[in-house]
């Protein structure tokens, strides 16, 4: 009876390993682990295993050696936010709602952590998060709050806010290999490893301050670009030598910025990031930074001069940056090693876009040009990836979700609109494997202004349609011009080119259901018809240059501001006012029976912009003698997140006046609780209706 228990479980066991091998099913053991680490805004020619010029980044390189590197990899949406929702829906920004940075990621959709989590895998979120909801999906999650800071850095673990002191590279690795130390041994993983850096304001940590002192980094030969047939490259604001923050980005004296617009931005964040930092940690920043900046400031630079040292000012601290993530994902590589876990962990490296090192003389992504279009991505896989190849095929970020549910044995639901890279990465490219992306860029008007644009890039040519202010086309024989220097959309040479892409354009919008360009445009003005429209506004204290409206009379031309208001909604209606009062007085041109008035102002705590602390509306015959007819307390917490429009009405009045005053009571410097505490605050200020 025994032995026939024995042959019996014995005979059990084989045809269960026969049932799960004919299924396809993996044990937990053989399901590999993914370690996907990304960084913010690295750009390929930043890496040696890319070709890079500049620098050096050893155990990058090492990824690249032991596993693929893809030549062509791009984004959907060269921005932060939108890239990582991409990432982790597999789907474009108009189908998962992440169109720009002021969006809050729905956290309830689909995404693949979740996906791995129901099939059995531990996950983990570490790093740089920027979707301003909370992570689901994870079984552990500690996250930056925003973009988060390099020195002394708060994180949200689990929703408990801390401060960690050190430097934020080291301290999200240091974060993640403890995870990694004391995970459930008996099930596969997924970590989401997601660095801050080298997004701006490019930091560096202690051990790299001195790299590169006294060397000249190669100035980029479309340095200083014309933008010539190139309408949107001539208005954005991404300039090293004219945008760049002298203090917070290129960490140069604060009087050396005399840019009125940024002077604020600039003192605000340079002193907070600044202040985080302990005694020990500021005095060693000083010795390195104070010297340099003494000599800077001896030189009294000018022109192109100023303009090269700018980008040295830049591009070392970026690179800097880019040194301290690659010692850390050496220590990640170090641990799989130590732990045995090597050969099973798919490692992954990638950016969430590519980013511009002084091409065109820019800073930042954004454009569907090479620079920020391209990311890296390098795919180690020991025994199942051929060390040291490289594909040339096109991948997308919108490839990564399913690439990972495949390897994990998960299928691959229907609605998701990337591929699996799966082939790819085994050498064997489906024949009928992408010959060409789309790209679609939302957010306008924005930081950097860079217009609305989206596009089709094949093998070779590249063809771009910017629309929403202007309709401007753009075309690029990359072949020809790798530089995009040279437009050619109006050569009869390439009218056939052209058309094709057209076709191909058109055919790309389609397939990925991006066809409805109006659906996230600003909404358009409401018009509003009233007794104080058309009539003459005297302001006592002048709007900023920057958010004037078109003048005074904006307030009484008709064009109330939309409702729906959002990051990239265009601010061009509304008066915006820095620390004074918005005091305005409108002249009917004769006494009139008013029976209501009715001002709009907007909220958007993270621009520094509060609503009035109260509003008075006062009237007068004569213009001289104004009495009081009502007053109204703001109710709306300061706190209230989100960009949104709130009117403030008296009615049912039966006043009659010419001249009619309304003095909305400005907050003048931001709360303690906020970012900018002690910073001036602005109040911006809509259509004032009267009837």
């Amino acid at each position: 009876m025994k032995l026939f228990k024995i042959n019996y479980l014995k005979n059990l066991s084989l045809l269960l390993l026969l049932v799960f091998s004919l299924t396809g099913c993996e044990s937990e053991s053989t399901r590999p682990n993914i370690i996907f680490i990304m960084t913010d805004d690295h750009a390929n020619s930043a890496i040696s295993a890319y070709g890079s010029k500049i620098t050096s980044t050893p155990n990058i390189d090492r990824l690249a050696n032991e596993g693929m590197r893809f030549e062509n990899s791009f984004c959907t949406n060269a921005i932060c936010g939108p890239s990582r929702a991409v990432l982790l829906t597999g789907k474009y920004s108009h189908l998962n709602g992440q169109i720009n940075n002021g969006v809050v990621f729905d956290s309830t959709q689909q995404t693949f952590p979740k996906l791995l989590q129901q099939a059995g895998y531990q996950t983990a979120m570490i790093g740089k998060w920027h979707l301003r909801s909370q992570p689901t999906g994870f079984d552990y999650w500690n996250v930056l709050p925003g973009q988060g800071s390099y020195y002394n850095p708060d994180f949200i673990e689990m929703g408990q806010r801390k401060r960690l002191e050190g430097y934020v590279t080291d301290l999200t690795t240091d974060i993640a290999l403890n995870w990694l130390q004391q995970r459930d041994q008996e099930k596969p993983f997924c970590l989401l490893l997601h660095h801050k850096a080298p997004h701006r304001n490019w930091m560096p940590g202690p051990k790299h301050t001195r790299m590169f002192e006294g060397e000249e980094i190669p100035l980029p030969d479309t340095y200083f670009d014309t933008y010539e047939k190139r309408l949107a490259a001539q208005t954005q604001e991404m300039r090293i030598d004219r945008h760049a923050y002298p203090g917070s980005d290129l960490k140069l004296p604060l009087s050396l910025n005399s840019n009125p617009d940024s002077l604020r931005e600039d003192q605000l964040f340079w002193k907070s990031e600044y202040a985080r930092m302990t005694g020990e940690q500021q005095q060693a920043w000083d010795a390195v930074y104070r010297p340099r900046n003494e000599a800077f400031v001896q030189a009294n630079l000018t022109g192109r001069a100023l303009a090269e040292a700018k980008y040295q000012r830049y591009v070392k601290d970026y690179l800097r940056c880019i040194a301290s993530v690659d010692d850390n994902i050496g220590r990640v590589l170090d641990y799989l090693d130590e732990a045995g876990l090597s050969e099973n962990t798919i490692v992954v490296y990638t950016s969430d876009q590519g980013f511009y090192l002084g091409e065109h003389g820019w800073f930042d992504k954004r454009f569907m040009y090479e620079p920020s279009l391209k990311m890296p991505l390098i795919v180690r896989y020991p025994g199942n990836i051929q060390a040291a190849s490289s594909s040339n095929q096109m991948a997308l970020n919108l490839d990564f979700a399913p690439t990972f549910l495949d390897y994990a044995g998960v299928d691959i639901p229907t609605d998701i609109q990337g591929r699996s890279l799966k082939h790819l990465l085994s050498g064997n490219a489906p024949a009928d494997w992408r010959q060409s992306i789309y790209y679609h860029y939302y957010e306008f008007p924005a930081t950097h202004m860079v217009k609305r644009h989206y596009g089709v890039r094949t093998d070779r040519y590249k063809l771009i349609r910017f629309y929403y202010d202007i309709d401007s086309w753009e075309f690029f024989d990359l072949e020809k011009d790798p530089e995009e220097i040279h437009n050619l959309y109006d050569d009869p040479a390439y009218s056939e080119v052209i058309n094709e892409l057209k076709t191909e354009l058109t055919k790309l919008r389609k397939e990925y259901q991006d066809s409805d360009t109006d659906k996230y445009m600003p909404q358009a003005p409401v018009l509003v018809s009233h007794l104080a429209q058309k009539k003459p506004v005297a302001l006592e204290h002048p709007p900023a240059a920057k958010y004037n409206g078109g003048g005074a009379n904006a307030l009484t031309d008709g064009n109330r501001a939309p409702d729906r208001i959002y990051y990239g909604s265009d601010y061009r209606l509304w008066q915006g006012f820095e620390a004074d009062d918005l005091i305005a007085t409108i002249d009917l041109g004769k006494n009139t029976a008013i029976r209501s008035i009715s001002a709009g102002f907007l909220q958007h705590v993270r621009d520094w912009i509060f609503l009035p602390v109260s509003i008075e509306f006062s009237a007068s015959e004569d213009g001289q003698s104004f009495q009081p007819i009502g007053n109204i307390e703001n109710q709306i917490p300061q706190r209230k997140k989100g960009a949104f429009r709130e009117s403030f009405t008296l009615e049912n009045l039966s006043t009659t006046a010419r001249y009619i005053r309304v003095h909305a009571r400005n907050l003048k410097t931001c709360p303690d609780w906020h970012p900018g505490a002690g910073g001036k605050t602005w109040i911006f200020a809509d259509e004032i209706v009267v009837k």
